[in-house]
């Protein structure tokens, strides 16, 4: 949130080596006036990506927070938690490009959450439910307002309990919503990632990084989201010692996933074709088909990226 648009362009060429062709930039719960200056450069991004040295693509942007509940507020600061009472969708700028990707996570159970549901659905927004503790009742309420979609499943969530199955219970059974993962082995356990899998199926599952500034940086103390973030052999702790987000990349989830053993046909459409359909681009990219963007990235054996196209273009190639 503090990158001006020629440092996103550097975040956006570091993807493109790690195998990522496309991103939605993710902004925390922040004063409103980083909020504007964080949307004016990841903007100007999206404006100049195309003439540039080709890399990851930014799509829109994401807003994780602030509509969310402050009893799972995770690594994300309370003090700038928000609730809704009609004008609140007003004060997050989203840029005036009609193309541009709107995605929020909330929480349905905070005051006026499911109406703001609904009026974010109305604006074309993508509304996936997230930082929660919403009992079933809001939970189908939220669905039928046109949430369909969980962020970093199983956390900052209302644990599963077997009398009261909260967020996580109604997820795993919902056939009409879909869920992302952090596929680090911290944040859910590979046991539970194969849970997850065997109740949803690949086809509902999207991976994502929920990657913060110290990736690909290495171990060591950081000033993130004005605090200080240690990173310890790869794991995240804030200073109320909170997993604080990750430091893997997709090209990460990917190879837990396949240490898993799950197929490599499932683990592209979770990595690629299903984000690509959450966010409306499914159209464009995704998947390797006639009249799609020649987006591509090339594992060896070993799983490490050996050549990313990003339409067409090389981003990123290792003899």
């Amino acid at each position: 949130m503090e990158a001006d648009a020629e440092q996103l362009h550097s975040v956006a060429r570091f993807l493109a080596q790690h195998g990522v062709t496309g991103w939605l930039p993710t902004l925390v719960p922040a004063p409103l006036e980083d909020y504007a200056n964080s949307v004016a450069a990841i903007t100007q991004l999206i404006h100049e990506q195309h003439q540039r040295q080709p890399a990851a693509q930014a799509f829109g942007v994401h807003y994780e927070g602030p509509f969310i509940n402050s009893a799972q507020c995770g690594a994300l600061r309370a003090q700038y938690f928000r609730t809704f009472t009609g004008s609140e969708v007003d004060d997050l700028p989203v840029g005036n490009d009609p193309d541009i990707v709107r995605m929020t996570t909330l929480a349905p159970e905070i005051d006026g959450g499911v109406e703001l549901i609904r009026e974010l659905c109305k604006r074309g927004w993508v509304v996936s439910i997230g930082h929660t503790r919403a009992a079933v009742d809001v939970l189908e309420q939220a669905r039928q307002a046109g949430a369909r979609h969980m962020t970093h499943f199983m956390n900052a969530m209302a644990p599963l309990h077997h009398r009261a199955p909260g967020p996580i219970g109604w997820g795993l059974q919902q056939d009409e919503v879909t869920c992302d993962l952090i596929a680090d082995g911290v944040h859910v356990d590979p046991i539970m990632l194969q849970v997850i899998v065997r109740c949803k199926s690949a086809d509902r599952i999207s991976l994502i990084s929920d990657s913060i500034a110290p990736t690909g940086i290495g171990d060591g103390a950081y000033k993130v989201w004005g605090e200080t973030i240690k990173v310890v052999q790869g794991k995240t702790s804030n200073e109320r010692g909170s997993i604080a987000g990750s430091v893997i990349t997709m090209l990460d989830a990917v190879r837990m996933m396949l240490s898993l053993n799950f197929p490599a046909p499932d683990v592209a459409r979770m990595a690629a074709f299903n984000p690509a359909k959450l966010i409306g681009q499914d159209h464009e990219c995704g998947a390797i088909a006639e009249g799609k963007r020649a987006d591509l990235v090339a594992l060896d054996d070993q799983g490490n990226v050996r050549l990313t196209l990003v339409g067409g273009r090389v981003a990123f190639e290792s003899l």
